[in-house]
This record gives structure tokens, sequence and C-alpha cells, in this order.
């Protein structure tokens, strides 16, 4: 996509984990600061070991809205306890669970280039956020980590009532900014909630294969910031 000869885009909507905020990076960070308080039998590397893939699988849940978000908060750290094999009261999951979600969104690790990318971008476009994250640590997110005075607003799934891929979301995102879908990018990291979500609306996208997904010919896919900032400044 040669975005200088495409027809005219004048508004981006970014997704934020995995594309701009690093979440491993930054989830990491936190089960850290939270495993200095606690005397596990496992070292912090074992435990995210199970974990990542866990939470993996049922944060897909949620995304496809077969969990609810108070049993998505649990049931990871439920499970991830259980392939370790370590016996735990309910107390001990609600109270990492909740500090794990008031310590997350205070990191501020950004993708290398990230911040960069978006400040040259907001000289040049309106610039949005359309995440299916929490809402109450999303807004903190972009605070912390420098992101918020380039963004118009925070979209959330939670202030739509649908996640994407559903085409609400981005109708919702498309009637906030007063902007047709040929106006209109998306930049995010998940094929089939970021790119083939915005494709089913008729706005274009491109992948921030963050994730090491299939390659794909829905559209651009790019792996860091530098070529994202490449494809823009473009002569």
């Amino acid at each position: 996509m040669n975005i200088r000869n495409a027809n005219r885009v004048e508004t981006i909507f970014f997704d934020l984990d995995h594309t701009l905020w690093d979440f491993e990076k930054n989830s990491y960070l936190t089960f850290k600061s939270i495993f200095r308080e606690y005397n596990f039998p496992f070292s912090l590397e074992e435990f995210l070991r199970f974990y990542i893939p866990i939470n993996h699988i049922y944060w897909k849940s949620y995304s496809q809205d077969k969990i609810s978000k108070k049993k998505l908060k649990t049931i990871r750290l439920i499970k991830t306890f259980q392939s370790l094999k370590y016996d735990f009261k309910l107390d001990l999951i609600n109270e990492i669970s909740d500090e794990y979600i008031r310590r997350l969104p205070l990191k501020k690790k950004l993708f290398a280039g990230a911040l960069d990318l978006i400040k040259f971008l907001h000289s040049k476009y309106k610039l949005y956020i359309v995440t299916n994250g929490f809402e109450e640590v999303q807004l903190k997110k972009i605070k912390n980590s420098g992101l918020y005075p380039y963004f118009e607003t925070i979209i959330t799934s939670e202030m739509v009532g649908k996640k994407k891929p559903h085409p609400k979301i981005f109708r919702f995102a498309l009637s906030l900014a007063n902007q047709k879908p040929e106006q209109c990018l998306m930049i995010g990291d998940n094929t089939k909630a970021d790119i083939l979500g915005a494709l089913r609306v008729n706005i274009r996208a491109i992948h921030f294969n963050s994730n090491k997904e299939p390659n794909h010919s829905f559209c651009p896919i790019v792996y860091n910031h530098k070529e994202l900032y490449e494809m823009f400044n473009s002569k």
C-alpha cells in the first residue's frame, strides 16, 4: 500500500495492545513486581510458561463472548496454578487478579519507534485507539505511556457493546470520527479482529504482525514501527 498514492486517508484507527503498547513486556514486569511479594515454590518463568498460552486461550474465548470479563480475570490464574500443581485458595486468585489489573496499566513499555511514529502521524492525521481491552485500564495505559496527547479519543469494546471484529465497533469509530470508510485506515496486530474486522466495513488496513501470525494477502504486513514509518514517509 502506497499511502501517498492511495485515496486520501484522513483518520487512522490504532489497536493498542501488541500494536503500540508492548503487552508481553508490560505483563512480564507486572507479574515480576507481584512475585516479589509472594513465596511461590516456582519461578516467574515457570509461571509464565503456563500462563501465557492459557491467557491466550481464555482471552480468545472472552473476545468471542464465550466467557465474561469477570470469569476471564480469574480462570486464567486458576488454570495456571492448577497446571503448576499449586494448592491455592480463591482469595489468593482474586488478590493477584486485582493487583495485576491495578499495576498493569502503570507500565510504560511501547514497541521501539512507536511513540516517534505516533508523533509523526499526529501532524498529518486524526488518530484514534480502537481496542477490545478492559475499559478501566486502557485509558491509563495511553496516559502513562505518553500516547495520550496524540489521540482524539479511545474507543473500547465495552463502550460500544461489541468487540472487534464486529462491524458495530468499526461503524461507531467511523461515526465518532465523522469519516467515510475510504478516508480511514486500521492498524492492528490481530488478523481476525483488526484486519478482517476493518475490511468487512471497507476500511483499509495494515497488519502490524507482532504475534508471528501466518502471512496473508488481505492487506500489507509490517513487523516493526520503522517499516510503518517508511510506509507513511515514502516519497
